[in-house]
């Protein structure tokens, strides 16, 4: 642990030792630090490729070091020169390393004399794991091919050659040109009005780390939503999404009266083709956001909250490495719940960490144990660092502190956490120093720190965790019981009036494998099957798929084929392997879905048939 009062504002928030502890990157930042970052690039859709250069600003850090060392995945490299402070450049040496599986290839420049600037010319490669490639007929409009990127975890290797760790902290500009009609936006200050000539430019002021690097180009039109904030999508999808996101002002507002002011100056939306593998993810100034969010209610606007939210908690103030990931998501999940709370009421708010907490708990019983810690022990892959838990427990664990000290006082607590670690990024154990200095010791008796300790270091969730009530919900806990006993028939469930969250729930709280009959009288009754709803989709269908209805799999067929989403799209191919027939069938689907999918969905399909094949069905 180092004490918080070592932590100073600046660019390196971290000690030099800590910055060379990530286990994901070849970097060594402790010698070399990349500052800035300026890249020239060409989007060649034929190729399905970006052809162009990267020129990374350097800050020697050791006097002795010989080299400058970044990760890299699948580029290939067309030359490297070092640029003397003067602006004289010269061919440096270098070396590419074999592939690792999950790190890439460690590119060795050699630069003994520690050059102020190293540019490095070189070329994506089709597959390349960071981006993805889509022809006009996977697009809505079918007009223009599209490409867009997904950075986190370690994915922007393979389209930057960078030190690609959250603990490296870089400005950037951009210059990218594209055919003409294309419309290029980046994770940097985006103007709706710019001409569609096929040359762009991008400044981001502001020092982030590599995973929230991203771009994105195809046809794209704009819509205003605020003063500060516009929904960009494909023009059939652009008028939709801007009524959806109406209230995106509003979140700002919310969120700047908690936590102080909303650092970055425009927050706009990106809604992608629905390939895109996440929710959504909170690249700076422009949120890349799945089409699946558009249901017409603003139900699942909540996601929107959680990516603003990272304006504070992970763009602001970041986790050092994937193995602190909560102090992006958990944070993010706890402000999120406070801006829904602020905006759409406590009751929605409430409904939506009930879902979380019980949907946690029942899938820790199948978790590792080091995979149930808040910061787990070393052996995690940086992409598999991403789950329920950091988001889910590491919220709850926020919710606790909240009603110990009140709320009050732990708000004054959080914003002032977010000012002094404003643009750094930290460890778990700096986090927790400040938690003691600042919340615990001045406020003695109100938890104790084994209590935190637990919630961090060890598996599984406190059994005093607290939960909200939600009255609502107590109700279709009973319905849904009466129903399953046989004591209320399916059309007399109280179900008109529902919104998204309790269904999510009725459907959350039905067994794993409910019987057949019930299944059949719940469609009968409200007819889910085709429901345009995605989150309702995956829930039935995947319970639908377990009670063993082949009536659904034609329906299910085309939730899975229309929604590259890994959250809504892998709980259908986790339903359907269980049995020799499903898995035959899910075969089937995939090898129609496949182009359509991101490489992440690729991949964890794949790997899901391999296990299954092997006997392990999980």
């Amino acid at each position: 642990m180092r004490p918080f009062h070592l932590l100073a504002f600046g660019a390196l928030a971290l000690p030099l030792s800590a910055l060379a502890a990530d286990p994901h990157s070849y970097a060594q930042p402790d010698q070399v630090r990349v500052t800035h970052l300026d890249l020239d690039l060409k989007v060649d859709f034929p190729h399905k490729q970006l052809d162009g250069q990267a020129t990374l600003k350097l800050d020697w850090k050791d006097a002795k070091a010989q080299s400058l060392v970044l990760d890299t995945r699948d580029l290939k490299i067309a030359s490297v020169e070092g640029i003397d402070a003067a602006g004289k450049a010269s061919a440096l040496k270098y070396a590419l390393a074999p592939r690792d599986k999950e790190l890439g290839s460690k590119l060795t420049i050699a630069t003994p004399q520690h050059p102020a600037q190293v540019r490095i010319v070189y070329t994506t490669v089709p597959t390349a794991s960071g981006l993805q490639w889509l022809t006009p007929e996977q697009t809505a409009d079918k007009k223009l091919p599209f490409m867009f990127s997904q950075s986190e975890s370690i994915h922007a290797r393979s389209w930057v050659p960078l030190q690609d760790s959250p603990a490296v902290r870089f400005t950037y500009d951009a210059h990218v040109s594209a055919p003409k009609d294309v419309r290029v936006v980046m994770s940097a200050l985006n103007d709706a009005n710019h001409p569609l000539d096929g040359d762009f430019t991008f400044s981001q002021p502001h020092p982030i780390s590599s995973y929230l690097l991203a771009i994105a180009a195809g046809d794209i039109a704009a819509k205003e939503t605020g003063p500060r904030s516009a929904v960009y999508a494909e023009p059939s999808v652009v008028g939709k999404a801007a009524k959806e996101f109406e209230d995106t002002e509003k979140l700002i507002k919310a969120a700047e009266a908690l936590y102080g002011p909303y650092a970055w100056g425009r927050y706009d939306l990106l809604v992608l083709p629905p390939s895109f593998p996440f929710g959504g993810m909170e690249n700076p100034n422009m949120t890349f956001a799945t089409p699946t969010l558009l249901v017409g209610d603003k139900s699942l606007v909540s996601v929107i909250s959680h990516e603003l939210a990272h304006s504070w908690s992970g763009n602001l103030v970041t986790s050092a490495a994937w193995r602190d990931i909560w102090l992006n998501e958990g944070f993010t999940t706890y402000v999120q719940g406070r801006i829904t709370e602020a905006v759409y009421g406590k009751a929605l708010a409430d409904e939506e960490a009930l879902i979380s907490a019980r949907g946690l708990q029942k899938n820790l019983k199948d978790m590792p144990e080091n995979a149930q810690r808040l910061a787990p022990k070393p052996g995690i892959g940086a992409d598999d660092s991403i789950s329920e838990v950091p988001y889910d427990k590491g919220s709850w664990f926020l919710r606790t502190l909240e009603q110990r000290f009140g709320r009050e006082t732990f708000d004054a607590y959080l914003k002032g956490y977010f000012a002094h670690f404003a643009f750094q990024s930290i460890t778990t154990e700096q986090m927790l120093d400040y938690l003691k200095a600042n919340l615990f010791d001045k406020n003695p008796g109100k938890m104790s720190w084994d209590e935190v300790k637990q919630w961090v270091y060890e598996p599984g969730v406190p059994k005093d965790a607290p939960l909200p009530d939600s009255p609502r919900f107590n109700a279709i806990d009973k319905a849904r019981a009466s129903f399953l006993a046989g004591s209320l028939a399916a059309d007399k469930l109280d179900a008109k009036s529902w919104n998204t969250q309790e269904w999510m729930y009725f459907l959350d709280g039905l067994p794993d494998v409910t019987p057949l009959d019930k299944i059949k009288q719940i469609d009968a009754a409200w007819h889910l099957t085709g429901t345009p709803n995605a989150e309702i989709g995956m829930r039935w269908y995947s319970h639908a798929i377990a009670a063993g209805d082949k009536d659904v799999w034609p329906a299910a067929a085309e939730h899975m084929t229309r929604i590259g989403r890994l959250y809504l799209t892998m709980p259908l191919y986790r339903a359907f392997v269980k049995t020799p027939d499903g898995l035959a069938y899910a075969e089937q689907v995939y090898a129609k879905a496949k182009n359509g999918y991101h490489p992440l969905t690729q991949d964890a399909v794949e790997s899901l048939f391999a296990k299954a094949k092997k006997g392990d069905k999980k």
